[in-house]
């Protein structure tokens, strides 16, 4: 089987995303890891790059050079995945997307709205694919911590620090378990630890245009608490309730009915959920393989299965737009705010 050339920009030496991405796209052996620029520090990002086995010429000093040099090749790249800071996202994603390379961008996708727009109109007229890895912190000890710190610098991080870092991947999932968008926000932003210019706690209460009501709450101050993310949907003949640090057990709740407990694995579920289980009934899949999953299905999509459900460059635009209203919202003391972009209202 021939493997699709893959490429990593951002995602260095002790990146906790880089070393996702990388075991999660070579787990499957659809892709090898061709090209990267890995680091700000050029020797640095060359160094750690070829040590992963990169070959020489195909460790660049930053992404432009990836760029330049990338697009010449008879054996370019067929994708690019962008695991830089998020100020960085739009400039790099546009880049390769102008220049004719399939995208997997980390989100948030874009840091404004505006951004977002642009980039969900070029990849739309480029034809290739742009997905956003939604594939699911903190006291005061990581004030100086530079991997932590700049998550609430705006100067780094956008107009949001703890929403717009972890809090679009619940809102995204809603979106997905709901087959709905989200239409409008109320939300209350805190900032709890001097010196942070962002919050670091957010609650958010949304509308979607079907009309289910969510509430979601993200937080990186949460003492006590692991890096989890809990969903529970409450339907009116049931509830369901799943918790990543239970991973395998999908809780079921029937009016009228005793609580069923719904294992991975296990027979009469979905096709995507066997499709992409990747061990057997009973052992965790683990974070890496979660992010596998989204490689496969780029690969599937890039050799012209249409089976896969990924996220699109129109995903990262509304949680960006989201992002922007929420701010709004917490701003003005929860007021209702419209949460979509202006290209889809």
């Amino acid at each position: 089987m021939t493997k699709l050339k893959w490429g990593m920009i951002g995602g260095g030496e002790g990146s906790q995303i880089g070393t996702a991405h990388r075991l999660g796209a070579l787990a499957d052996g659809l892709f090898e890891f061709s090209a990267a620029a890995l680091d700000n520090r050029p020797d640095v990002g060359r160094t750690y790059a070829k040590s992963l086995g990169v070959s020489e010429d195909r460790a660049y000093g930053d992404w432009k050079e990836m760029l330049t040099r990338e697009k010449n090749r008879e054996d370019r790249i067929d994708l690019v995945t962008v695991a830089t800071p998020n100020s960085t996202h739009f400039e790099i994603t546009k880049s390769f997307l102008e220049a004719g390379f399939n995208v997997l961008c980390e989100k948030p996708m874009t840091m404004t709205v505006d951004e977002g727009e642009e980039i969900v109109k070029i990849a739309s007229k480029s034809r290739k694919l742009c997905t956003v890895n939604y594939g699911h912190h903190g006291n005061a000890e990581d004030a100086n911590n530079p991997r932590v710190r700049w998550r609430y610098d705006p100067q780094m991080a956008g107009v949001s620090g703890q929403f717009a870092d972890c809090g679009i991947h619940a809102l995204h999932m809603a979106s997905f378990i709901g087959n709905d968008e989200v239409e409008s926000v109320s939300a209350d932003f805190a900032s709890t630890i001097k010196g942070r210019e962002l919050e670091d706690d957010a609650m958010v209460n949304f509308r979607m245009s079907s009309g289910i009501v969510g509430r979601l709450w993200t937080s990186s101050v949460a003492i006590g608490r692991q890096h989890g993310f809990d969903i529970q949907v409450f339907g009116e003949k049931a509830g369901l309730k799943w918790k990543s640090e239970h991973p395998n057990q999908l809780i079921y709740s029937k009016v009228g009915n005793r609580t069923e407990i719904i294992e991975k694995g296990e027979n009469n579920l979905c096709e995507d959920a066997l499709r992409l289980s990747r061990v057997a009934i009973a052992h965790p899949e683990g974070f890496p393989l979660a992010v596998a999953n989204i490689y496969v299905d780029i690969a599937a999509t890039l050799k012209g299965d249409k089976r896969a459900n990924l996220p699109t460059a129109s995903d990262g635009l509304r949680s960006m737009a989201a992002v922007y209203s929420a701010t709004v919202s917490a701003k003005n003391n929860g007021k209702w705010t419209d949460a979509r972009p202006p290209m889809f209202r």
